[in-house]
Formats: C-alpha cells, sequence, structure tokens
C-alpha cells in the first residue's frame, strides 16, 4: 500500500496538472486532492448560472454507470496510462499492478462481483477516473462535470435540441470502454431564472 500512495501522490496526480489533449481531469471532481462532493456542486452551480446569464433555461442531464469498478477493461486503462507523462519504469509497474490483478469479496456462501480496479487500493479509484478522463461534450457550451461513476451533462438552450445527441454520445463511449449506463438512474433538471433568481422544475427521468 505504501507504493501505491506514492505512485499515486509522486506521478499520477501531477500527471494531471498537464495532460494530453485527449485527456482532461478538470471535469472530474472524485478521488483527487482537489476533489470533493462540494467542489462538483460548487462547479455544477457554477457552470449551469454562467450559461443562464446568456440563455433562458438551461438542462442538467445525470447519468450514472452500472459496476462500474467492476468491469473496466485494464486494456483501455493501460492505454490511458500510455498516454501521461509517466518514468517507463512507473508505468511498468502499474500494468504489473493490473496484470491478473482482480478483487472479490466473500461472505459465508455469498461473494461480490469480480471487480477489475481494486476501490480499497490507493491506486485503484485513481485509475478509474483516469479511464474516465477521455470522456467529453460533443458540442461547444455543453459542459460536463464528473463525480465517480457519475456523470453531468449541462446543456444550455441553444443547444437543447441536441442533448439526446449528447446522450447517446456518452452511451456510446461507455459501450467502448465496456461499460454500462444505468437507464433506472436517467435524470433531467431543467434551470431558469425568474427576475434574477435561480429556480428549477422538479427532476424527471428523460425520455419525457
Amino acid at each position: 500500500m505504501v507504493m501505491e500512495r506514492l505512485v499515486v501522490t509522486q506521478y499520477l496526480y501531477p500527471c494531471f496538472l498537464a495532460p494530453p489533449p485527449s485527456l482532461s481531469f478538470t471535469d472530474q471532481y472524485a478521488f483527487r486532492p482537489t476533489g470533493s462532493p462540494t467542489a462538483a456542486i460548487i462547479h455544477l452551480l457554477h457552470a449551469i448560472s454562467l450559461l443562464l446569464t446568456t440563455s433562458p433555461h438551461v438542462a442538467v442531464i445525470s447519468l450514472d454507470f452500472s459496476k462500474a469498478f467492476d468491469i473496466v477493461r485494464h486494456s483501455t486503462l493501460l492505454d490511458r496510462l500510455a498516454c501521461l507523462e509517466l518514468p517507463d519504469e512507473v508505468y511498468n509497474w502499474l500494468v504489473s499492478f493490473f496484470e491478473g490483478h482482480l478483487h472479490c469479496t466473500k461472505f459465508h456462501q455469498h461473494a461480490s462481483p469480480i471487480a477489475s480496479i481494486i476501490q480499497g487500493s490507493a491506486v485503484g479509484p485513481v485509475a478509474y477516473i483516469i479511464n474516465m478522463s477521455n470522456q467529453n461534450a460533443i458540442k461547444p457550451r455543453n459542459k460536463i462535470v464528473k463525480f465517480a461513476d457519475d456523470t453531468y451533462i449541462v446543456v444550455p438552450t441553444s443547444n437543447i435540441h441536441i442533448h439526446q445527441a449528447e446522450i447517446n454520445s456518452i452511451e456510446q463511449w461507455a459501450r467502448k470502454n465496456n461499460l454500462t449506463v444505468n437507464p433506472s438512474e436517467y435524470a433531467k433538471i431543467v434551470f431558469v431564472t425568474t427576475a434574477g433568481r435561480l429556480k428549477f422544475r422538479h427532476p424527471n427521468h428523460t425520455g419525457t
């Protein structure tokens, strides 16, 4: 565990500050030194408020990935790790760490699903957000905010006609990355402004 923490703090976290163009960590607020649920909420509300200065309403669509830590494909994760500015010996250590490194919990006769990302480890959660780092909005002005395996798509009035395309893009990304969007967790909130005050309509599941 000491070696894992060293790799995370000395090598992986610094890579988040200057990632390659294909990867981004600024929209992810879990499993990093500057991240927290509070930071994610503040960023989300700031994005909504900023868009409402030029848009009469803003839709926020939330999505959740089913058993996301359990089914991350190691080869895909390692491809993204290879894009980071890591010393060869650190990258090779990570390859060795994930090779055949699966996890499940057993209690009496019951066992949890086998997990490919170990949440109790130091490397596992950070590796998960690296795996998510190429998930982006497809349209300018639309925003993506992530917290662990939750993704929020922020869409202003001018782009509301393509909000389903943004959802489809996330679903396609999930299939390509061996993940599944939980259809029962889709929800949409529409924020509007009235007399300069921020209000919202009650959430409803998307598809309506």
